[in-house]
């Protein structure tokens, strides 16, 4: 299986995340950023355009032979599907019409989900916010591999293999970690995509069917796009938890690159992020970045260094009413 080496734990730390103080610290200088916060007018377009061309997709691929299905799904189908995840990762945070018509956002997350086949959208948000409140929080930030995965995927075929079942994990993780009572957003959620699929299953079969999960799976795995995963909060650089991404994926992925910005400002959409760093640039510039994706998960595999281990975490005291 290769050759074992690298981290035995985590980086544990007694700091507070450095988002809270920096935002601060950035609001104070540069007041103006806060004309930033707010919906995206443009994101219900551009949402609604994607999931219909998906579902055109579906009527193409519905004669396909079965090779050519899983071909496309993971070529084209695929990349719109994780960038739909990305946009559901924006919509949970009610850039798509404000915080004042939360249950709107909530409802379009559950639409933008239709062509990723499987309900993803409610638990999402719901995990999510703990990862932005608690980043790096012992049994409260999912997004952080659990000891095993640290443990035995430490050699470059078995980090391989985590990257190509990474979607199980953040799927499965949360009910180890952090397990919480399924609601009633997440029902819904569950019961208009099993109807969604029931409709493209008996208009246009199984092929479709598989294109969109296959899809969603693939392209959330070993794939250019899934690097972000890696990029976001992997600690490449010794103290540093959050990096960014400023490259040509951005264009596809909702500006998820700027993921320092993001977690200072999580309630400026995506697509505003760049004027944030393009404003507080002295705050940006100097910080570690990541310059390709690819090279991202070329160092995760083969730098012993980096592995599920190279995660920043810190134990956050609540109080028993949270």
């Amino acid at each position: 299986m290769g050759k074992t080496g690298g981290r035995g734990d985590f980086e544990w730390v007694y700091t507070d995340q450095p988002h809270t103080s920096r935002r601060k610290e950035i609001l104070a200088k540069y007041p103006e950023i806060k004309t930033l916060m707010g919906p995206d007018p443009q994101l219900k377009w551009v949402v609604s355009g994607m999931v219909l061309t998906q579902l055109v997709a579906c009527y193409l691929v519905h004669s396909l032979h079965w090779k050519w299905v899983f071909f496309w799904a993971y070529a084209f189908g695929g990349c719109i599907n994780h960038s739909l995840t990305l946009a559901i990762h924006d919509i949970s945070h009610n850039v798509a019409f404000g915080n004042k018509r939360a249950k709107w956002n909530r409802w379009f997350a559950m639409w933008a989900n239709l062509p990723i086949g499987l309900p993803y959208s409610a638990s999402f948000k719901k995990y999510h916010i703990d990862h932005h409140r608690y980043l790096g929080g012992d049994q409260l930030d999912v997004d952080i591999p659990t000891d095993l995965e640290g443990w035995f995927f430490c050699t470059p075929a078995r980090k391989v293999l985590w990257l190509f079942l990474q979607p199980f994990f953040y799927a499965l993780r949360p009910l180890v970690v952090n397990p919480k009572p399924v609601g009633l957003m997440e029902i819904q959620n569950t019961v208009v995509q099993l109807l969604a699929d029931a409709v493209i299953f008996y208009f246009w079969g199984l092929k479709p069917i598989v294109y969109l999960i296959a899809g969603s799976i693939l392209c959330m795995g070993i794939h250019p796009i899934s690097g972000h995963f890696i990029a976001e909060h992997y600690m490449f650089l010794k103290g540093h938890e959050t990096y960014s991404y400023y490259g040509s994926l951005n264009l596809i992925t909702f500006n998820v690159g700027y993921h320092m910005e993001h977690h200072d400002f999580p309630s400026i959409p995506g697509s505003k992020l760049p004027q944030v760093k393009k404003i507080a640039a002295e705050y940006y510039d100097s910080l570690p970045q990541h310059t390709s994706w690819f090279r991202v998960l070329w160092d995760f595999v083969f730098d012993d260094s980096i592995g599920p281990y190279a995660r920043i975490k810190r134990e956050y005291k609540l109080s028993k009413l949270e």
